[in-house]
Formats: C-alpha cells, sequence, structure tokens
C-alpha cells in the first residue's frame, strides 16, 4: 500500500510540474514526457536530439530550448512543433544546423540567420522571442509577407555533380590552379617553351604620361 502511495504522489507530481530540464543527459529521445501533461517550460540543451524529435502535445508548453543538439531540417521541427506546442512563445535552437549562423558555420553570415528567424516566425507565427532576440514587428510583418519563402538552403554537392563526372573525383581536394598532372608533389611536371613575342611597353597605358627624357 505504501509503494502504491508513492507511486501514485510520484505520478501527480509529474503530471503537476510546470519546468523540466534535461539538459545535459545525451537524450536521443523525448519520448518519456507524455506523463508531463501540464508542462510549461522544458529545457532539453546538450543533448543528441535529431531529426527524428517527436514531442507529445503539450498544450501549455510556451518557453523551448533546444539549443546544441543534432538538428538539422528546420521545416520538418517547425511543422512538428506547430502540431504539438501551439501555445510555444519562446524557441532557442542555437548551436544546430538547422540555425544557421556562425557559431555553427562559417559559411554563413548575418543575412543567412535574419532570413531563418523570418522563416520561423513564418511558421510558428505566435513567437516573441527567438533564440537570443526578442521578435520585432517588423520581423512579424516581414514573416507573415514572405517568410515562406526565407528558407535558407545550402545545395549539396552530390546534386550539382552528376555521377562519373571527373569533378567529383577532386571534390575532397583542396582548390589548386595547377593543371591535374602537376598536383602531386612527387610526380611535379614542368613546362618550358620560348615565346615568339617581345614586349617592349610601347603602347602601356602607364607609359602614355611618361616622356622618354623621364626613363
Amino acid at each position: 500500500a505504501l509503494s502504491r502511495s508513492v507511486s501514485l504522489s510520484l505520478a501527480l507530481s509529474l503530471l503537476l510540474s510546470l519546468f523540466l530540464s534535461l539538459s545535459p543527459y545525451h537524450c536521443r529521445s523525448l519520448a518519456g514526457l507524455k506523463v508531463f501533461t501540464g508542462l510549461e517550460e522544458l529545457v532539453v540543451d546538450n543533448n543528441l536530439l535529431g531529426n527524428d524529435l517527436q514531442l507529445p502535445r503539450l498544450p501549455t508548453l510556451h518557453t523551448l530550448t533546444l539549443n546544441k543538439n543534432q538538428l538539422t531540417d528546420i521545416e520538418a521541427l517547425l511543422e512538428h512543433l506547430a502540431k504539438a506546442t501551439p501555445s510555444l512563445q519562446y524557441l532557442s535552437l542555437l548551436g544546430n544546423e538547422a540555425c544557421p549562423n556562425q557559431l555553427v558555420s562559417l559559411d554563413k553570415d548575418e543575412d543567412d540567420y535574419q532570413r531563418y528567424r523570418y522563416f520561423v516566425l513564418h511558421k510558428l507565427p505566435t513567437l516573441k522571442f527567438l533564440d537570443t532576440r526578442k521578435v520585432s514587428k517588423i520581423e512579424q510583418q516581414e514573416a507573415e509577407a514572405r517568410g515562406a519563402f526565407m528558407k535558407v538552403v545550402k545545395p549539396k554537392l552530390s546534386d550539382m555533380v552528376a555521377p562519373g563526372d571527373s569533378r567529383s573525383e577532386c571534390s575532397s581536394m583542396p582548390y589548386t590552379p595547377l593543371p591535374r598532372g602537376s598536383r602531386d608533389g612527387k610526380n611535379h611536371k614542368g613546362v618550358f617553351a620560348k615565346c615568339r613575342y617581345v614586349y617592349y611597353g610601347k603602347h602601356s597605358e602607364g607609359n602614355r604620361f611618361i616622356r622618354n627624357d623621364q626613363l
């Protein structure tokens, strides 16, 4: 009877919990959150959550932080959050590939990050705070007007190079202007030739303003 009462009290405490932090616990799944029906704040930073993330329906959740996980598909994530967390107001995705900024990718800039914000706000119009910044009225208006077209997409090299193309063999090599036969330091081939023409600088633009007696 005692163990049953303890289990019952534990279940009630879980149901009534408003805040939960699982950071960091190396979580790969949040399936166990089904008992937290009244959850309002959820922190799951520094885990191993990927694109297969599935949240139970949490109608009262208003704060969610998923920083430093393994999320890459921003559109699938936002569509899932729109259904599972209809009251969401604060969302942070920093440290994920799905959130394009220079903390994750050096080839991203502030324009990429701003387009990402417009796209997120288009999918989740109830947000008041995204990552480290409050959502402005201008951002809300821009997201409503053009947010659907602001998804940041980086084409894959495999999509740009046809199978069997010689460029695919060199894709992993650093760029060099040298011909292929000269790229190997152990098998370097030099070329020597004699030119038929000699340049005297007669028609040089720089010589137009220099007299012979000044040379």
